[in-house]
């Protein structure tokens, strides 16, 4: 048996039985496990309240290499009480975490995954726009994954877009396919490429709500194609 101590959120809790819970925790170390907690509906007091989402915990996990660890232990180590005290807070970091369950592979480390699952928690509760945040750490998320999104060529010759133009893109194909490649049916603006070229790499301009929601889009698309996003 081996002990896993990490940093840990939560992605998923459900009853079993009784008693007990089955938790999904993405840890900072190994990745995304599925860990049952003995007594935990029932409020363990090696737990203390500890499992709630949004927050960063620190975990202690009994491992035998199996489907269901067993977590023993857990503390809240970062509260984010300004994200949870609005519905768009709750709402974008929810979608994020529910991305990351179904993207990443169990018991894999995800060390960029968890850094973009981290910073967008801590930019909306530091009070960044939400939706704008959560559009980034989509298109992160895609990245990290091993699935982004090319806004900037044809993924098929590799020919460049021209900037200001708009230009037909693919979530199947993975990003932008030119006219001579066949081009697509969705097409997306100058603006909304401008903006996902500018938060793939970090920035955070000023962006219309449309633009961020047509790019929010777009990612999940990318998603449903890689990850069964229904359950």
């Amino acid at each position: 048996m081996r002990r896993i101590e990490s940093e840990a959120l939560l992605l998923r809790s459900i009853e079993l039985g009784e008693t007990d819970l089955v938790v999904t925790l993405l840890t900072e170390t190994d990745g995304k496990l599925a860990c049952i907690v003995r007594g935990g509906r029932r409020g363990s007091h090696r737990l203390g309240g500890a499992l709630e989402p949004f927050h960063t915990m620190h975990v202690a996990i009994d491992d035998r290499g199996r489907d269901l660890s067993t977590l023993r232990e857990a503390r809240i180590e970062r509260v984010r009480g300004r994200l949870v005290s609005t519905l768009e807070g709750v709402e974008a970091a929810g979608a994020c975490l529910r991305w990351a369950r179904h993207l990443f592979p169990v018991r894999t480390p995800e060390p960029q995954g968890w850094t973009t699952l981290v910073a967008l928690l801590d930019a909306i509760d530091e009070g960044a726009p939400p939706r704008r945040e959560l559009a980034a750490a989509a298109l992160c998320l895609l990245t990290d994954a091993g699935y982004g999104l090319d806004f900037e060529r044809c993924v098929r010759c590799g020919k460049p877009c021209p900037h200001g133009r708009p230009a037909a893109i693919d979530t199947v194909r993975g990003g932008l396919v030119c006219q001579a490649c066949g081009g697509a049916r969705r097409v997306i603006g100058s603006d909304a490429r401008l903006l996902a070229y500018a938060l793939q790499n970090g920035e955070r301009p000023e962006a219309s709500t449309d633009d961020v929601e047509i790019l929010v889009a777009l990612a999940e698309d990318a998603m449903a194609v890689h990850a069964d996003l229904a359950s």
